[in-house]
């Protein structure tokens, strides 16, 4: 098996077909036969034979078939192969279509023509199927490579019942114990639960490029997607596991960087969610300004041991968006607080950032959390430190998730400033705030609950401000504290 995806892909839809065309025969469809006669070896009278027409019988019922749920996803899946012509060629097509659709509808069905011809019965037999596929399999990658390239996804978990989010160009997360000949090594880490892997697969020629420099740079974009769209302390492994068609797995540095600092499960009613997001993020990253720059900073920040060290990065990120006067104008807290905070609670959060940005001058003399706050105050120093960053982190996470998927313009000095310059009552429909959107509260020990989303949508849907370190989670959640 070359491309794993397209073989569950195609077994899943051809398991449903069997299930619908076999209801078909139990409800007193009749499958039509042809009468073929031979000449008796034993015996000069003429022998006959029924043979059904089965092809026909499918063909007749294309319009029930793709009604199917798997049905659409079959045939983008099929229709995509620049050779899925050849494999009608090869079945005997006599017109092969020119758009993928086409030539996804007409690859389908023969692959059920020849799953079930010369049958009377619809039963799925996976032995028959693993034979047809092998025959499709041959005709797409004739005189080409298939790479398959996986690293895992440190801090990420999927429910079992959510076994892969495709998320388009042969790129998928999958849960590493439902991903079929998978090296160990990659699937189980320290805990008992498997990793999430991050999955390539590339069907190239022969002395096409090699599918890893692909692979470093699009994990590198899947893992910035990762970082916006929910809060958590997502990394990948150092290295990754490539193989080519079905030969073994060698191990291949990844250049990717980043500590894991907990586990965030994304529930699987948000399979949908991170798909469209990882779509949109992908079209919509910013590639220069300061808005790049920002980002940059930010994955610095998610990438450190914890967040005392990454302070510096996300205060660095916030002035380039924020405070372009520099520093000594003192203006960031105040337009962070704008931004992000309704006018009631906006003095709060200025005195909390500004007490964070006062934190970042012991981060510089390399001093601890704890030696931070106050030596007497020790372990809750060091937490409440903890805290004011991750709180400003969060913000910084929401600002640039909501300038890159449109809900905020990129000119955000100008949006505070406006802000600020209004009175607390009023406030123009074209002066909305992020804070209309998010719900922030203070630092505290109380449970997080962040209100569902879906993107791409007009407005980015509220969440909560991390509430201390190792605490914070998606709806519905379970996250554990990974360590630092």
């Amino acid at each position: 098996m070359r491309d794993s995806e397209l073989h569950a892909v195609l077994e899943a839809f051809v398991a449903d077909a069997a299930a619908a065309l076999g209801a078909e025969t139990a409800a007193g469809a009749e499958i039509p036969f042809e009468v073929l006669g031979t000449d008796g070896r034993r015996s000069a009278a003429p022998l006959y034979c029924y043979r059904p027409l089965t092809s026909l019988f499918i063909t007749d019922r294309l319009g029930l078939l793709s009604g199917l749920a798997t049905y659409s996803t079959a045939v983008r899946a099929i229709g995509a192969h620049e050779r899925a012509g050849e494999y009608l060629i090869a079945r005997g097509v006599p017109s092969i279509p020119s758009e993928p659709r086409g030539r996804g509808d007409a690859a389908l069905l023969a692959l059920l023509h020849r799953m079930f011809e010369e049958r009377s019965q619809f039963a799925f037999d996976p032995a028959r199927f693993e034979l047809a596929y092998d025959e499709l399999e041959l005709a797409l990658f004739e005189g080409r490579r298939h790479e398959t390239v996986l690293t895992p996804v440190l801090g990420l978990a999927f429910e079992p019942t959510t076994p892969e989010v495709a998320l388009g160009d042969g790129l998928t997360l999958t849960r590493g114990d439902k991903l079929p000949d998978a090296p160990p090594e990659a699937v189980w880490g320290e805990s008992e639960e498997p990793h999430v892997l991050l999955v390539l697969t590339v069907s190239a020629d022969r002395d096409g490029p090699a599918a890893v420099s692909l692979a470093r740079s699009r994990f590198r974009r899947t893992l910035t997607a990762l970082r916006l769209f929910e809060r958590g302390g997502y990394a990948l492994a150092p290295q990754a596991w490539v193989r080519s068609d079905a030969g073994v797995w060698r191990t291949v540095p990844l250049g990717v960087s980043g500590r894991p600092r907990m586990v965030t499960l994304i529930p699987a009613r948000q399979e949908e969610e991170l798909r469209a997001f990882c779509h949109l993020a992908a079209r919509r990253a910013p590639t220069g300004g300061e808005l790049a720059w920002a980002l940059g900073r930010f994955e610095m920040g998610c990438e450190r041991v914890g967040p005392f060290e990454a302070l510096t990065d996300y205060l660095l990120a916030l002035r380039a968006l924020l405070e372009p006067e520099g520093p000594s104008s003192g203006r960031l807290a105040q337009r962070l607080a704008a931004l992000c905070a309704r006018p009631e609670d906006r003095a709060a959060l200025a005195e909390r950032v500004a007490r964070t940005i006062g934190l970042e001058r012991a981060v510089m003399a390399g001093l601890h959390p704890g030696e931070a706050g106050g030596r007497a105050r020790g372990k809750h120093a060091s937490a409440g430190a903890d805290a004011l960053v991750l709180e400003v982190a969060e913000h910084l996470r929401a600002l640039l998730r909501d300038v890159i998927c449109g809900h905020l313009d990129e000119d955000l000095v100008g949006l505070a400033d406006r802000l600020l310059a209004q009175a607390a009552d009023v406030r123009p429909a074209d002066t909305e705030s992020v804070a209309d959107r998010h719900e922030v509260r203070e630092p505290d020990a109380r449970p997080i609950q962040v209100t569902d989303r879906r993107y791409p949508s007009p407005q980015a849907a509220p969440y909560s401000a991390p509430m201390g370190p190792g605490v914070s989670c998606p709806p519905g959640a379970t996250c554990k504290s990974w360590g630092s």
